[in-house]
């Protein structure tokens, strides 16, 4: 494993056209293209990046088999030049639909997450749609741990302490997240809540927090931007702006995990078998 001792990430905040595949993959190859003269080693997409995301009825005909569909394989090929973090619709077994990430890299699929929690009620249709992932498991990369996330699984603390105690560097979330409330300040009120999220994680896990959020318009909803990096210590690094679609890069050193965590000792002293007691404790009770 080589880690890099400096890396560029791309936070390619676009607009894809809902269920138009064709403008969406070669969207997806322009922004590849842009990211390799701007010598980026990591390009992240947003959720479902490759579909748009009010998707409905959509979903059973831009579902795919990462491993079977030969355009999504130009995607893994185009990974040899640059990792890559791209959102679809997985059918992963007949009829049964996930929202998916996929982590591509030196030519392989490292990593796919199906998110595990699907907003549902309201403006939100998930569960309708989708199966639930059950897995939040940090995996290798050429520039250490990292972990993936889909947008509402992020505002669970649940799920970024899964990935911090499994030894993640580096958390990237991918999000459709809707802007919603005027701010007295620029931009949306909703916006304020993931950036609050990205600083406490980025800190109290000491990792880089990575969030991409989409831009763009679909079936009346406003998709906010906003994307951002925090660094290991909380410290906002990048932040794009709202409702622009274009791509933003920011350099970052890996090894300033091991910095963060020598001044905060929270993975040192981190104790997951008391809360994996704890946790039995509680379910148990709820079964009673």
């Amino acid at each position: 494993m080589c880690y890099f001792f400096h890396m560029i990430i791309g936070l390619a905040q676009i607009a894809p056209r809902l269920g138009d595949l064709k403008h969406n993959y070669d969207l997806h190859f322009a922004e590849i293209e842009n990211a390799a003269k701007e010598k980026a080693d990591l390009l992240v997409f947003p959720e479902l990046s490759l579909t748009g995301y009010t998707l409905k009825d959509l979903s059973e005909e831009v579902a795919l088999n990462p491993l079977k569909d030969s355009r999504f394989q130009k995607l893994v090929a185009a990974s040899r030049r640059l990792s890559l973090v791209v959102g679809f619709v997985e059918e992963k077994e007949k009829g049964l639909y996930h929202n998916s990430a996929a982590f591509l890299s030196g030519g392989r699929i490292r990593h796919i997450h199906r998110k595990v929690f699907l907003p549902t009620g309201g403006i939100f249709e998930e569960g309708k749609i989708f199966m639930p992932g059950r897995i939040f498991a940090p995996f290798a990369t050429p520039f250490g741990r990292a972990g993936l996330l889909i947008c509402r699984d992020f505002l669970h603390t649940s799920a970024s302490y899964l990935l911090f105690a499994g030894g993640a560097e580096m958390v990237i979330v991918i999000s459709a997240a809707p802007g919603r409330g005027l701010s007295e300040l620029a931009g949306f009120v909703s916006s304020r809540l993931w950036q609050l999220m990205g600083e406490a994680v980025s800190l109290f896990s000491t990792c880089f927090v990575v969030y991409c959020n989409r831009v763009g318009f679909e079936d009346g909803l406003a998709f906010a931007g906003g994307s951002f990096i925090f660094g290991p210590s909380g410290e906002l690094l990048v932040k794009a702006p709202e409702l622009e679609a274009r791509s933003f890069f920011q350099e970052i050193r890996p090894e300033d995990v091991r910095a963060a965590r020598r001044k905060f000792p929270y993975k040192r002293d981190d104790k997951p078998e008391i809360i994996l007691e704890a946790l039995k404790r509680i379910v148990g009770n709820h079964e009673d």
